[in-house]
């Protein structure tokens, strides 16, 4: 093979290409359920498949942009600090809200897991599948789940949050900007903040906070079922 694909350029290359023709066919289809993430994903699929390029070779440059989650996550806090005062005004209910839904989020998946006899492996990498890479990956090694699966679980909740999140929002008539922003960013984190932004400045400031206030109640969840 080539040592041109293990290079970092290939797998950004790729990704950018991918995330171009994706974004085209979004905007043509126009439908919640047609998404540039899982278009951009599926096409780099099919291309590694076709090509028969190794998904280690796209990993290389892959990974890094893995990385740039954190980095884009810190970001958010600009436009966070911009709804300064919108934020300290609801800081109460958004915070309720959120230790909430991940305490439902984790007991869900808690109770699933052993209503169909997944190992323990299993359920402790797909605990904390609500939050961001970030802090899903170290958790699930602290307790002793498998990384990558955690990181699989981020991808599959924040992807089906972004597709389906859209059309329940219309569905159910929501259109305070509160209740926007913190419903995508608690439930499907950085993927969840970037499409509330599509909704505007407060919506995607609001998802940010939705992020960092799920991401702290997690881990304290996680960290139960560690000591």
């Amino acid at each position: 093979m080539a040592q041109i694909f293990y290079t970092p350029m290939f797998g950004i290359a790729l990704t950018l290409v991918a995330w171009c023709i994706s974004t085209v066919i979004a905007k043509k289809v126009n439908h919640p359920l047609v998404n540039p993430v899982v278009l951009g994903g599926i096409i780099c699929i099919i291309f590694l498949v076709v090509t028969g390029i190794p998904l280690e070779a796209y990993k290389v440059g892959g990974d890094f942009l893995v990385a740039l989650i954190l980095p884009a996550v810190t970001c958010i806090a600009v436009s966070v600090y911009m709804q300064l005062k919108l934020l300290k005004k609801y800081i109460i209910p958004i915070i309720v809200g959120c230790t909430v839904g991940s305490i439902f989020s984790a007991l869900s998946v808690y109770f699933l897991s052993d209503l169909f006899g997944l190992s323990e492996v299993l359920k402790f990498s797909a605990l904390p599948k609500s939050i961001t890479s970030a802090f899903a990956l170290e958790l699930a090694d602290l307790m002793g789940g498998i990384p990558s699966l955690a990181h699989f679980a981020v991808m599959i909740t924040g992807t089906s949050g972004i597709m389906f999140g859209p059309f329940i929002i219309s569905l159910l008539k929501i259109e305070d900007p509160i209740v926007q922003g913190v419903a995508l960013g608690t439930t499907s984190h950085v993927v969840g903040a970037a499409k509330a932004f599509d909704y505007g400045q407060i919506q995607g400031a609001m998802a940010g906070i939705g992020i960092f206030v799920t991401g702290i109640a997690t881990t304290l969840i996680c960290l139960l079922f560690i000591i």
